[in-house]
């Protein structure tokens, strides 16, 4: 069950304040690293800049320079979505949304993903949240969607019922909204990848999906290596600064 489901804190079930784009991309990336890499969260920005410009599970790719971040950042911020950690050698961001949203751990790993790439099926949803939260199959998957639909958090674009069905993140500008629902339900059903049978797929294409999953991973890695350094060069600045003073 969803955090904050008890009768003396209702939970919100829309409508959602809009997020832009790259408001989206900020609370995503908070969500992915506070899961995946736990040891660099809370985020300084140029970590959050490295993470909303990677090319790897991200959609649009995007150029978001240190400003760009920072505003976007600070709009969350009003918002109750996101909270700046002062007080270090380094100003840290991390998210809110567990208490903003009322969701647990599987809902804010599904969330994430549509925040860090949009529309997608079922079943891509259901992979590529796994690497934050495991979900086992497709019915573990809607089992967990269905208090965020309730809620209007995930939206479906295209019939529930029907095979490759599309979701999305609740918090759409509704003219951006009506556009993405016009375009998937004219759109020919989408078959999702874990619907295909094991057997019939080609013996090359595990292998291939493999490989770049491994490389994308090494990407992110380096990236992550590299702010990592970074940080610890400013640290390292601002200490010899204060020992100087």
């Amino acid at each position: 069950m969803s955090v904050g489901t008890e009768a003396s804190s209702p939970v919100q079930s829309g409508p959602w304040p809009v997020l832009d784009v790259p408001e989206r991309r900020v609370l995503g990336v908070l969500v992915e690293k506070a899961k995946t890499t736990p040891d660099n969260y809370p985020l300084s920005i140029n970590a959050l800049v490295s993470g909303c410009n990677q090319k790897s599970n991200r959609d649009p790719l995007l150029n978001l320079t240190d400003v760009d971040v920072e505003d976007a950042l600070v709009r969350c911020q009003k918002k109750g979505l996101a909270i700046k950690i002062t007080g270090g050698r380094v100003v840290r961001w991390r998210h809110n949304l567990y208490e903003a949203w009322h969701v647990d751990k599987v809902d804010l790993a599904l969330l994430a993903e549509l925040l860090l790439r949009g529309p997608q099926t079922e079943g891509e949803l259901r992979t590529r949240a796994s690497r934050m939260e495991p979900l086992d199959d497709l019915e573990v998957l809607r089992q967990a969607l269905k208090p965020l639909v309730e809620r209007k958090l995930v939206l479906y674009l295209t019939p529930e019922d029907r095979r490759g069905a599309v979701l999305t993140h609740g918090f759409h500008d509704p003219v951006e909204l009506d556009h993405l629902r016009q375009h998937f339900v004219s759109a020919p059903a989408a078959v999702a990848e874990t619907a295909v049978p094991e057997v019939v797929r080609p013996s090359a294409a595990p292998a291939t999906t493999e490989i770049r999953h491994e490389i994308a991973a090494l990407r992110q890695t380096v990236a992550e290596l590299q702010t990592t350094v970074h940080d610890l060069r400013e640290e390292l600045r601002a200490l010899k600064q204060s020992l100087g003073a």
